[in-house]
Parts: structure tokens; C-alpha cells; sequence
């Protein structure tokens, strides 16, 4: 039973440098820089180029606390907030919006095998208890 967990923790971790490594290098970092069609494509979804430097940094953040793990569930809350905001930015123009939904499962997915407690809290599963009085 160790090593399943042991295991489940390591894939967790390596989604958790995937995921903050995809936030912050793709998504983050880029809404600093100028790129050729970074104006329209903000244009589009009603975002100033000044608006994209503070969700830049914001996105930064948020993955950031979603990595250490004594906030790593108070980042995955915030990071499911905010891609619920870019998903509503999608849906209000029409764009395909199943990205930012579907990074914000994979969030909750990964945080699962990092600390099993928030399977047990999604699925209704309790955790087993070292107290003598409970059992």
C-alpha cells in the first residue's frame, strides 16, 4: 500500500512541474513579451495590454502557490477561479473553451495524488482514523 502511494505521489509531483512549467513559461511569462498578434489576439478576448501584464503576474503566483505544498490547495482554489475567468472570456466570444476546463480538473486531479486527503473530501471517502476512541 506504501509504494501504490509513494508512487501516486511521484506522478503527482512530475504533473505538478508539468502543469506550473506549462502556467508560468507558456501562459504566464508570454503576457509580459511582444509578439507579432499578441495585441489582436487580447483584443479579441477584451483585454487591455495593461490588464495582461497584472493576469500575467497573477497566473505566475497562483501556479507558484499551487507548487509549495503548504498552500498547494489554497492555489488550486485561486487557479480554478481564475481559469474559470478565462473560460467565461471563451464562452463570451464563442471560442472553444474546453483548455481552461479542462487544466482546471487536471489541477484537482494532480493536487489528488500529491496529498490523497482531497480525494477522500471529493468522493466522500473518510480517512482512516489513529484514534482508539474512534474505532
Amino acid at each position: 500500500m506504501k509504494s501504490q502511494s509513494t508512487t501516486k505521489s511521484i506522478i503527482g509531483w512530475v504533473l505538478t512541474g508539468l502543469l506550473a512549467l506549462f502556467l508560468i513559461g507558456v501562459s504566464g511569462i508570454p503576457k509580459f513579451i511582444d509578439f507579432p498578434g499578441k495585441t489582436e489576439m487580447f483584443a479579441k478576448l477584451g483585454i487591455t495590454s495593461e490588464l495582461s501584464t497584472y493576469l500575467g503576474v497573477l497566473e505566475i503566483v497562483l501556479a507558484l502557490l499551487f507548487v509549495i505544498p503548504r498552500t498547494g490547495f489554497l492555489g488550486a482554489v485561486l487557479l480554478t477561479g481564475y481559469l474559470g475567468g478565462a473560460t467565461w472570456a471563451h464562452v463570451r466570444i464563442g471560442d472553444p473553451f474546453w483548455f481552461p476546463v479542462l487544466m482546471g480538473i487536471m489541477i484537482w486531479v494532480v493536487l489528488g495524488l500529491r496529498q490523497p486527503e482531497i480525494f477522500g473530501l471529493a468522493f466522500g471517502k473518510s480517512q482512516p482514523s489513529n484514534s482508539k476512541e474512534e474505532r
